[in-house]
Protein backbone atom coordinates (compact mmCIF):
# COMPACT_ATOMS: atom_id res chain seq x y z
CA UNK A 1 0.00 0.00 0.00
CA UNK A 2 2.91 2.72 0.92
CA UNK A 3 4.06 1.59 -2.52
CA UNK A 4 1.05 2.18 -3.98
CA UNK A 5 0.47 5.75 -2.28
CA UNK A 6 4.25 6.63 -3.10
CA UNK A 7 4.11 5.68 -6.87
CA UNK A 8 0.76 8.18 -7.01
CA UNK A 9 2.43 11.23 -5.73
CA UNK A 10 5.05 10.81 -7.66
CA UNK A 11 2.83 10.55 -10.44
CA UNK A 12 0.76 13.21 -9.65
CA UNK A 13 3.50 15.46 -8.78
CA UNK A 14 4.96 14.62 -12.69
CA UNK A 15 1.46 15.68 -14.42
CA UNK A 16 0.73 18.84 -12.38
CA UNK A 17 4.01 19.96 -13.40
CA UNK A 18 3.49 18.69 -16.88
CA UNK A 19 -0.09 20.87 -16.66
CA UNK A 20 1.60 23.88 -15.59
CA UNK A 21 3.67 24.17 -18.45
CA UNK A 22 1.33 23.38 -20.96
CA UNK A 23 -1.27 25.68 -19.44
CA UNK A 24 0.82 28.81 -20.93
CA UNK A 25 -0.28 28.58 -24.25
CA UNK A 26 -1.20 31.92 -25.79
CA UNK A 27 -4.64 32.69 -26.62
CA UNK A 28 -4.78 33.88 -30.45
CA UNK A 29 -5.00 37.29 -29.38
CA UNK A 30 -2.09 37.33 -27.63
CA UNK A 31 -0.51 35.18 -30.85
CA UNK A 32 -1.61 37.66 -33.60
CA UNK A 33 -0.07 40.81 -31.51
CA UNK A 34 3.55 38.86 -30.31
CA UNK A 35 5.88 36.51 -32.01
CA UNK A 36 4.91 33.41 -30.55
CA UNK A 37 7.26 30.48 -29.43
CA UNK A 38 6.59 27.21 -28.18
CA UNK A 39 10.07 25.55 -26.72
CA UNK A 40 11.48 22.19 -24.88
CA UNK A 41 11.40 22.61 -21.42
CA UNK A 42 14.93 21.93 -20.82
CA UNK A 43 15.26 25.83 -22.95
CA UNK A 44 13.45 27.64 -19.89
CA UNK A 45 16.53 29.25 -18.43
CA UNK A 46 18.68 30.22 -21.68
CA UNK A 47 15.64 31.48 -23.62
CA UNK A 48 13.82 33.76 -21.02
CA UNK A 49 17.39 35.10 -20.78
CA UNK A 50 17.45 35.80 -24.88
CA UNK A 51 14.11 36.77 -24.94
CA UNK A 52 15.15 39.27 -22.75
CA UNK A 53 17.75 40.37 -24.67
CA UNK A 54 15.72 40.30 -28.00
CA UNK A 55 13.50 42.67 -26.53
CA UNK A 56 16.11 44.82 -25.43
CA UNK A 57 17.76 45.07 -29.06
CA UNK A 58 14.82 44.78 -31.16
CA UNK A 59 11.43 46.49 -29.13
CA UNK A 60 9.66 43.39 -30.09
CA UNK A 61 8.86 40.84 -27.39
CA UNK A 62 8.74 37.31 -27.90
CA UNK A 63 5.91 35.39 -25.78
CA UNK A 64 7.08 31.67 -24.88
CA UNK A 65 5.35 28.60 -23.85
CA UNK A 66 7.10 25.40 -22.74
CA UNK A 67 6.33 21.94 -22.13
CA UNK A 68 7.90 18.30 -23.54
CA UNK A 69 8.51 18.63 -27.00
CA UNK A 70 5.97 16.10 -28.15
CA UNK A 71 3.09 18.04 -26.38
CA UNK A 72 3.67 20.95 -28.24
CA UNK A 73 3.77 18.96 -31.25
CA UNK A 74 0.91 17.87 -31.02
CA UNK A 75 -0.86 21.27 -30.14
CA UNK A 76 1.10 22.22 -33.30
CA UNK A 77 -0.66 19.92 -35.43
CA UNK A 78 -4.04 20.75 -33.57
CA UNK A 79 -3.72 24.63 -34.96
CA UNK A 80 -2.06 25.78 -32.13
CA UNK A 81 -1.52 29.43 -32.42
CA UNK A 82 2.12 29.92 -32.84
CA UNK A 83 5.58 31.21 -35.08
CA UNK A 84 8.76 29.35 -34.05
CA UNK A 85 9.02 25.81 -33.00
CA UNK A 86 12.32 24.28 -30.77
CA UNK A 87 12.38 20.89 -30.09
CA UNK A 88 14.82 18.87 -28.05
CA UNK A 89 14.99 16.02 -30.29
CA UNK A 90 14.96 15.84 -33.72
CA UNK A 91 12.31 13.55 -33.95
CA UNK A 92 9.35 15.84 -33.27
CA UNK A 93 10.53 18.34 -35.76
CA UNK A 94 10.71 15.69 -38.80
CA UNK A 95 6.83 14.48 -37.18
CA UNK A 96 5.77 18.24 -38.10
CA UNK A 97 8.00 18.36 -41.25
CA UNK A 98 6.62 15.17 -42.56
CA UNK A 99 3.05 16.67 -41.93
CA UNK A 100 3.82 20.26 -43.64
CA UNK A 101 3.48 21.96 -40.65
CA UNK A 102 7.16 23.84 -40.66
CA UNK A 103 8.95 26.11 -43.07
CA UNK A 104 11.45 23.42 -44.48
CA UNK A 105 13.97 25.85 -45.23
CA UNK A 106 14.00 28.00 -42.03
CA UNK A 107 15.11 24.58 -40.29
CA UNK A 108 18.56 24.61 -38.38
CA UNK A 109 20.11 22.41 -35.48
CA UNK A 110 20.38 25.23 -33.04
CA UNK A 111 21.89 23.42 -29.82
CA UNK A 112 23.57 20.26 -28.47
CA UNK A 113 23.46 19.10 -25.05
CA UNK A 114 24.32 15.98 -22.58
CA UNK A 115 22.08 13.62 -20.13
CA UNK A 116 23.33 12.84 -16.77
CA UNK A 117 22.21 11.01 -13.69
CA UNK A 118 21.64 13.16 -10.42
CA UNK A 119 20.45 12.63 -6.99
CA UNK A 120 19.10 15.24 -4.31
CA UNK A 121 22.07 17.49 -3.60
CA UNK A 122 22.63 16.48 0.13
CA UNK A 123 22.49 13.06 -0.72
CA UNK A 124 24.99 13.03 -3.63
CA UNK A 125 27.61 10.79 -4.26
CA UNK A 126 29.50 9.94 -7.10
CA UNK A 127 28.89 7.49 -9.43
CA UNK A 128 30.68 5.37 -12.35
CA UNK A 129 28.40 5.17 -15.39
CA UNK A 130 29.65 2.29 -16.75
CA UNK A 131 29.09 -0.69 -19.46
CA UNK A 132 26.16 -3.27 -16.56
CA UNK A 133 26.64 -0.68 -13.52
CA UNK A 134 23.93 -1.35 -10.90
CA UNK A 135 21.83 1.45 -11.22
CA UNK A 136 18.95 -1.18 -10.10
CA UNK A 137 21.13 -1.50 -6.40
CA UNK A 138 21.39 2.48 -5.99
CA UNK A 139 17.50 2.88 -6.41
CA UNK A 140 16.74 0.08 -3.88
CA UNK A 141 12.80 0.49 -3.64
CA UNK A 142 13.19 3.94 -5.21
CA UNK A 143 11.92 5.39 -8.44
CA UNK A 144 14.09 6.69 -11.46
CA UNK A 145 12.85 10.12 -12.66
CA UNK A 146 12.76 10.61 -16.40
CA UNK A 147 10.86 11.46 -18.93
CA UNK A 148 8.18 9.76 -20.41
CA UNK A 149 10.57 6.93 -22.50
CA UNK A 150 8.32 6.75 -25.84
CA UNK A 151 7.12 10.54 -26.24
CA UNK A 152 9.44 12.68 -24.16
CA UNK A 153 13.15 13.22 -26.02
CA UNK A 154 14.85 13.48 -22.78
CA UNK A 155 12.99 9.91 -21.81
CA UNK A 156 14.21 8.50 -25.10
CA UNK A 157 17.52 9.53 -25.00
CA UNK A 158 17.88 8.17 -21.18
CA UNK A 159 16.40 4.94 -22.06
CA UNK A 160 18.13 4.24 -25.00
CA UNK A 161 21.82 4.82 -22.96
CA UNK A 162 20.48 2.32 -20.51
CA UNK A 163 19.90 -0.19 -23.35
CA UNK A 164 23.00 0.48 -24.48
CA UNK A 165 24.86 0.06 -21.34
CA UNK A 166 22.91 -3.25 -20.80
CA UNK A 167 21.10 -1.86 -17.59
CA UNK A 168 17.51 -1.01 -18.84
CA UNK A 169 15.78 -4.57 -18.36
CA UNK A 170 16.79 -4.07 -14.31
CA UNK A 171 15.23 -1.17 -13.64
CA UNK A 172 12.34 -0.53 -16.19
CA UNK A 173 9.96 -0.98 -13.99
CA UNK A 174 11.55 1.33 -11.52
CA UNK A 175 11.06 4.28 -14.31
CA UNK A 176 8.48 7.19 -12.87
CA UNK A 177 7.92 8.62 -16.41
CA UNK A 178 7.36 12.30 -16.21
CA UNK A 179 5.76 14.41 -18.66
CA UNK A 180 8.79 16.35 -19.24
CA UNK A 181 11.99 16.51 -18.33
CA UNK A 182 11.35 19.49 -15.75
CA UNK A 183 8.98 17.48 -13.62
CA UNK A 184 11.37 14.91 -13.39
CA UNK A 185 14.13 16.85 -11.87
CA UNK A 186 11.67 18.25 -9.51
CA UNK A 187 10.71 14.68 -8.54
CA UNK A 188 14.46 13.91 -7.43
CA UNK A 189 14.76 17.97 -5.91
CA UNK A 190 11.76 17.52 -3.88
CA UNK A 191 13.09 13.78 -2.67
CA UNK A 192 10.02 11.96 -4.05
CA UNK A 193 12.56 9.64 -6.54
CA UNK A 194 16.13 9.05 -5.68
CA UNK A 195 18.13 9.72 -8.70
CA UNK A 196 16.97 10.90 -12.24
CA UNK A 197 18.33 11.23 -15.89
CA UNK A 198 17.62 14.46 -17.31
CA UNK A 199 19.57 16.94 -19.29
CA UNK A 200 23.15 18.63 -18.30
CA UNK A 201 21.42 21.91 -18.59
CA UNK A 202 18.24 21.47 -16.44
CA UNK A 203 20.67 19.95 -13.50
CA UNK A 204 22.72 22.76 -13.61
CA UNK A 205 19.69 25.26 -13.29
CA UNK A 206 18.42 22.99 -10.32
CA UNK A 207 20.25 24.18 -6.76
CA UNK A 208 18.38 20.90 -5.30
CA UNK A 209 20.26 18.47 -7.48
CA UNK A 210 23.43 17.30 -8.01
CA UNK A 211 25.21 15.88 -11.11
CA UNK A 212 26.80 12.15 -9.87
CA UNK A 213 27.15 11.07 -13.45
CA UNK A 214 27.09 12.34 -17.13
CA UNK A 215 26.71 9.73 -19.27
CA UNK A 216 29.04 8.32 -22.10
CA UNK A 217 28.15 10.66 -25.56
CA UNK A 218 28.24 7.20 -27.76
CA UNK A 219 25.49 5.58 -25.36
CA UNK A 220 22.13 7.44 -27.08
CA UNK A 221 21.70 9.23 -30.18
CA UNK A 222 23.13 12.55 -30.39
CA UNK A 223 21.24 15.37 -28.21
CA UNK A 224 20.03 17.96 -31.25
CA UNK A 225 17.71 20.70 -30.57
CA UNK A 226 16.32 21.75 -34.15
CA UNK A 227 14.47 25.60 -34.49
CA UNK A 228 12.09 26.39 -37.79
CA UNK A 229 9.22 29.00 -38.69
CA UNK A 230 6.10 27.38 -38.76
CA UNK A 231 4.42 27.16 -41.79
CA UNK A 232 1.19 29.21 -40.53
CA UNK A 233 3.37 31.45 -39.12
CA UNK A 234 3.27 35.61 -40.67
CA UNK A 235 4.85 37.11 -38.29
CA UNK A 236 7.10 39.43 -40.15
CA UNK A 237 9.35 39.12 -36.57
CA UNK A 238 10.05 35.67 -37.34
CA UNK A 239 12.58 35.27 -39.69
CA UNK A 240 14.54 37.95 -37.37
CA UNK A 241 13.85 36.23 -34.02
CA UNK A 242 15.23 32.90 -35.33
CA UNK A 243 18.55 34.93 -37.05
CA UNK A 244 19.27 36.29 -33.43
CA UNK A 245 19.02 32.66 -31.75
CA UNK A 246 21.78 31.18 -34.34
CA UNK A 247 23.99 34.87 -33.53
CA UNK A 248 27.05 35.10 -31.56
CA UNK A 249 24.88 37.28 -28.91
CA UNK A 250 22.21 34.71 -28.38
CA UNK A 251 25.32 31.67 -28.17
CA UNK A 252 26.27 32.55 -24.69
CA UNK A 253 22.56 32.58 -23.04
CA UNK A 254 23.00 28.94 -24.15
CA UNK A 255 26.48 28.11 -23.33
CA UNK A 256 25.83 29.83 -19.44
CA UNK A 257 23.38 27.02 -19.08
CA UNK A 258 25.85 24.24 -20.33
CA UNK A 259 24.56 24.06 -23.90
CA UNK A 260 26.95 23.06 -27.02
CA UNK A 261 26.18 25.89 -29.76
CA UNK A 262 26.00 24.29 -32.92
CA UNK A 263 26.92 26.07 -36.34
Amino acid sequence: MHSRRQWMKLTTAAIAASWLGAAALPTKAEAAEKLTVLAAASLKDALDAANAAWAKESGKQAVTSYAASGALAKQIENAAPADIFISADLDWMDYLAEKNLIKADSRTNLLGNRIVLVAEKDKAKPVEIKQGFDLAGLLGDGKLAMGEPKSVPAGKYAMAALEKLGVWTSVETKVAGAESVRAALALVSRGEAPYGIVYQTDATADKGVAIVGTFPADSHPPIIYPVAILAESRNPDAAAYLDFLKSDKAAGFFTAQGFTVLK
